[in-house]
């Protein structure tokens, strides 16, 4: 057993030996003997952000890219309420993720000092795990517990609320985090069931693991032998794309687009995904998008092996089937207007090899998944649980988990200025992210749902909440002002000599992509 310690610093040592060695902190008085014990374990990478958020959604970049948990460090109730949303995200994202909450000393909670609150609670509505550790004795094995419990296949936010005293107190122990269980093996009756309903009147509705590049060309076979067609989770975790890999269509966003593209179909098979439903309830729109009378069947539910039960299904139903590949192909370099469309032709006709991009272009990316499809294969990660201000966080952590992949974030606007800090902390640590923003002046989404939820067409006074002017945003001294070098392309051809500048200069750069609307 080694030797006693306080509780902060068997904190840090159970992460580091559970294989959590790198925290995103945002840190304050309670955490203080956390960030002390840092010195004494070198082994744990502390990436300081200047906001919660810009903290939780890097542990969740970090994660969809690495497969383990990050730990971050937050400061009491406020703290953790700060970083809420991408909590949110990553909980939808089904990604590992160690929050640990720093808290008032236990004496000291009964005397409902100012920044008092019920941690418990906000965690509990984001969290799948959450322990409040109340003996330093303890707090070894409840810090081991809670990396187990992020490590659930496939994923999920575990919270440890950890009282000041209990982090100062000598007389903790370091503990052993289990080995990580394998995700559950799907019988082969299911796999049989399945194999029975096989033909083209099926959809294989794909997610999780099941668009990791193994899965895809299990599915592409089993699709090339049956005539199933397959399409992808609207928003996926984690996507592989480009050359050489299945080119899989995602669920459109629309309801009434999502419900066209599954017309007609009598089974959906979800393999690493749930049933989808619209995002939103319209007036006359059905919430369930699948057809009437769509029978709905289950070969891998999230955290079972998806990859293993696509493969088992492909040599039971299309052994001796070639999967379809999406074959090399750029556009060419698109003059003139810088259109959304222009935008996405730039983007793929650039994008370099093993790039991780992270979009969160919102309106202005309807047209990259076609450009992009063959473009060099790629990771592509997709903003899950809606909650917006996601991008910039998530790119900063894929770029401390991979830092020798070139990290593309492609951003709206209006989401960035949720989390414009990360900028700072990609300086600070001298990450390899691009960020090109889709800068078109306007809430762009909310003037199509304003018209969507049958609110018309709004007047003036509307209007004014869905415009980013007066003033307008200036990115490129925002993005200068915390250290990224940035640019501004209004052209095409702007864009395309500075977003290929970038992406040969090795640290974080921002562009400044001032879009025209397409007509």
């Amino acid at each position: 057993m080694e030797d006693q310690v306080n509780g902060a610093q068997a904190v840090i040592r159970t992460l580091v030996g559970g294989g959590v060695d790198v925290c995103f902190a945002n840190p304050g008085t309670s955490e203080m003997h956390f960030v002390a014990a840092l010195d004494d374990v070198p082994e744990m990478r502390a990436v300081l952000t200047l906001f919660e958020g810009v903290a939780t959604g890097a542990a969740d970049g970090y994660a969809r890219m690495s497969g383990r948990p990050a730990a971050t460090l937050l400061h009491l109730g406020p703290g953790l309420g700060n970083g809420v949303a991408n909590l949110h995200n990553a909980r939808r994202a089904l990604v590992p993720v160690v929050n640990v909450v720093g808290d008032h000393a236990l004496a000291h909670k009964r005397l409902d000092a100012p920044l008092e609150s019920d941690i418990d609670a906000i965690a509990g509505a984001v969290s799948g795990w959450v322990r409040r550790s109340l003996a330093t004795g303890a707090v070894g094995e409840d810090v081991a517990e809670a990396v187990a419990a992020a490590r659930v296949a496939p994923g999920q936010v575990a919270t440890l609320v950890l009282p000041a005293d209990v982090s100062w107190t000598e007389g903790a122990e370091v503990a052993a985090v289990p080995a990580p269980r394998p995700p559950a093996v799907v019988p082969p009756s299911v796999i049989e069931e399945v194999g029975g309903v096989l033909d083209g009147s099926t959809v294989l509705f794909l997610g999780g693991d099941a668009l990791t590049e193994p899965g895809l060309l299990a599915a592409a076979q089993v699709a090339a032998g049956t005539g199933a067609r397959l399409i992808a989770t609207t928003f996926p975790t984690r996507m592989a794309r480009g050359a050489g890999v299945p080119d899989v269509l995602k669920l459109p966003y629309p309801p009434q687009a999502a419900m066209a593209e599954l017309a007609g179909a009598k089974h959906l098979v979800l393999v690493g995904a749930k049933e989808p439903v619209a995002f939103f309830g319209y007036p006359e729109l059905p919430g369930r998008l699948l057809p009437p009378g769509c029978a709905v069947h289950v070969l891998a539910r999230p955290g079972e092996d998806g990859v293993g039960a696509l493969r088992s299904l492909a040599e039971r139903v299309a052994p001796d089937a070639e999967p379809q590949l999406a074959e090399p192909c750029r556009p060419q370099l698109p003059g003139g207007r810088l259109t959304p469309r222009a935008m996405a032709d730039v983007v793929a006709a650039l994008l370099p090899e093993r790039a991780v991009v992270v979009d969160e272009a919102i309106t202005s990316g309807a047209h990259l998944p076609a450009a992009t499809a063959g473009s060099a294969a790629h990771d592509w990660l997709s903003l899950t649980g809606g909650a917006i201000g996601w991008g910039l966080p998530v790119a900063t952590g894929a770029a401390v988990a991979c830092p020798d992949r070139p990290v593309i974030a492609l951003q709206a606007d209006g989401s960035a200025m949720y989390t414009i800090q990360a900028l700072w902390t990609q300086a600070r640590e001298q990450l390899d992210v691009t960020t090109v923003i889709c800068d078109n002046g306007v809430y762009a989404i909310l003037a199509g749902e304003l018209r969507n939820v049958g609110a018309g067409q709004g007047g003036p006074r509307a209007g004014q909440l869905l415009d980013l002017g007066s003033p307008d945003l200036d990115f490129v001294a925002l993005a200068t002002g915390m250290g990224v070098p940035a640019t501004r392309a209004t052209t095409a051809e702007e864009l395309a000599e500075q977003f290929a500048a970038a992406l040969a200069e090795p640290g974080p750069h921002l562009i400044d992509a001032v879009l025209v609307r397409e007509g």
